[in-house]
């Protein structure tokens, strides 16, 4: 099993896990950066609770995806109780900033504090809460970018992708200038 170093939210985990398989604990390369991406253990209790998510991501519990998502990251003991201990402060910043972030991204945001991850999202309120928090993000659009340039993925499954976002009404805040800024084309749709 490769070692995870970028943390996908749930979110972009859904917008892409379908179509790049297997999407996390796959490495890629860019340089002498390794790339490798994972889940928190989270992202599943999330999951299990919303009706809604299980009905629009059926294909989540299917086994080839549960499988993929298990022990992405491996805290020890003292970085667990970091990641505590940042869940705490995070959860008090986004409250008294009024940002509507999830008890789970806060989570995820946690421990990319203490293990110093870079987060995926495309949720404008927690990459201002990461903003404040010094904790590196990429938009989903911007892994793709990153996967593209490091040969893992073609532009022409980067349109597929985002074409079916269209058709799903799924795409991010800022979709069309993003992905005229990072592939120097209209998107398609």
């Amino acid at each position: 099993m490769s070692f995870c170093n970028i943390i996908v939210d749930s979110c972009s985990y859904f917008r892409l896990a379908q179509n790049i398989r297997p999407l996390l604990k796959n490495a890629f390369e860019g340089g002498r950066e390794k790339h490798c991406l994972g889940v928190i253990e989270e992202l599943d209790k999330e999951y299990e609770k919303n009706p809604t998510l299980k009905n629009k991501f059926f294909w989540v519990g299917q086994d080839e995806y549960s499988h993929n998502r298990k022990q992405c990251f491996s805290p020890n003991r003292n970085q667990r109780s970091e990641i505590k201990h940042a869940f705490f402060f995070i959860r008090e910043f986004a409250r008294e900033s009024q940002f509507s972030v999830s008890e789970v991204d806060i989570v995820g945001l946690a421990y990319a504090y203490v293990l110093k991850f870079p987060v995926v999202t495309d949720d404008s309120d927690m990459l201002e809460v990461a903003r404040e928090f010094e904790i590196s993000t990429y938009k989903t659009l911007e892994l793709m970018k990153l996967m593209m340039d490091c040969g893992f993925v073609k532009m022409e499954m980067i349109r597929s992708i985002v074409s079916y976002w269209a058709y799903q009404n799924d795409k991010p805040k800022s979709f069309r200038k993003d992905f005229t800024r990072l592939f120097s084309e209209d998107p398609p749709g």
